[in-house]
């Protein structure tokens, strides 16, 4: 049987009770111990879903430092850092610092995005401006990961040395690992024009339908859902251009797919209500394309995979978005305690992934946590 998923990985919002985020079962804590447990599993990335004024990660790349001392194998993913609040040195400047720290394994995972920004207003830079186009954030951003001398002399430091006027620490192939959330045509076609790879969500943008269409047999199904990212990802490798053209070591395209999976083989009774009660919840958003306040398109998500290992493994032999060469991101609910993560990925790392000739990479420890 040919590999369908070539690379598997877990993303967590990494939540926490507003009054304890350090907490061991349900907070910040408990994130890294889900982390350590995926790579003991031998999944091959971690992500973090950074999350503006919630009780969940707002910053990513903090947990992510502390993850790289906690591991040793897995890639530890930004999943994604929204550019419009940030400079793009200083991202820089933090994001080779991580990956320096986790010797070379960070992705860096960001969108064009600044969610909440109109609450967030008044407590960022005075200078900042909505208007700013987020695309030109990212360009900058990319420049300084390159980490070229920005002046020909030397930089006197305070301590009587020089440096070279540059982002420190230089990271040499750091622009080749990263990728942009895609969640419009531009973003792929950027994605695409500078060599990234792309991140693709459970929600995807659509057109509106005309009045009284989108209802009975006109409705959105999951096949309307795959078929659409499908066509996003034939979009992006077709205009793909690597980053370095003349460097035979420039990657090619890179694609990754989230996926809400939660098999319930080995649930408890009550576990297994819990779940299927969630997903009960999220069905009437996937039945209808979604209004976007304010603007003229609208957004499509994606059925969630909550069931036994036998149907999610039906689904995504049946998902042609997966063809050997799209990674899987298995996004965790939000809110669980780390006891149900712990069941929640290794049902899928033991029951799911081996069906769909996923293996871990071969370095990467095979230990079931207790």
């Amino acid at each position: 049987m040919s590999t369908l998923i070539p690379d598997a990985g877990i993303i967590t919002a990494a939540n926490f009770p507003g009054d304890s985020p350090g907490d061991r079962s349900h907070g910040l804590e408990a994130t890294l111990k889900l982390i350590s447990a995926a790579e003991d599993l031998g999944f091959d990335t971690a992500g973090i879903r950074q999350r503006q004024l919630e009780h969940g990660s707002s910053s990513a790349l903090t947990i992510l430092a502390a993850a790289g001392q906690r591991t040793s194998r897995i890639r530890l993913e930004t999943s994604v850092i929204p550019l419009g609040f940030e400079v793009p040195f200083r991202l820089a400047e933090d994001v080779a610092t991580v990956d320096a720290l986790s010797g070379g394994r960070l992705t860096v995972g960001v969108s064009t995005s600044s969610p909440h920004s109109d609450l967030l207003g008044d407590l960022n830079r005075p200078d900042f401006d909505p208007r700013t186009d987020p695309y030109e954030l990212l360009d900058r951003f990319l420049t300084a990961l390159r980490s070229e001398n920005l002046a020909e002399d030397p930089l006197p430091t305070p301590y009587g040395a020089t440096h070279e006027p540059a982002v420190h620490p230089r990271i040499a192939d750091a622009v080749s690992r990263v990728w942009l959330g895609a969640g419009s045509e531009r973003s792929v076609d950027r994605a695409a024009a500078r060599g990234l790879g792309i991140f693709l969500g459970n929600i995807i943008p659509v057109p509106l339908p005309a009045d009284g269409a989108g209802d009975g047999a006109d409705a959105p199904t999951d096949a309307t859902f795959t078929a659409a990212q499908r066509a996003t990802v034939d979009r992006y490798r077709a205009a793909f251009t690597p980053a370095s053209p003349d460097s035979p070591d420039s990657p090619g395209p890179r694609v990754a797919v989230e996926r809400v999976i939660v098999p319930l083989d080995s649930a408890t009774p009550q576990q297994r209500e819990r779940h299927l009660r969630f997903a009960a919840s999220r069905e009437d958003r996937t039945r209808s394309v979604q209004r976007r306040p304010g603007q003229d398109s609208g957004v499509l998500f994606q059925r969630d995979l909550v069931g036994d290992a036998s149907e999610i493994i039906e689904r995504l032999r049946a998902d042609p978005v997966f063809d050997g060469s799209t990674g899987l991101r298995i996004a965790l609910p939000y809110a669980l305690d780390i006891d149900d993560y712990l069941r929640i990925i290794t049902d899928i790392r033991t029951l799911v992934l081996p069906e769909l000739s996923w293996s871990p990479a071969p370095e990467q420890r095979q230990n079931v946590p207790a």
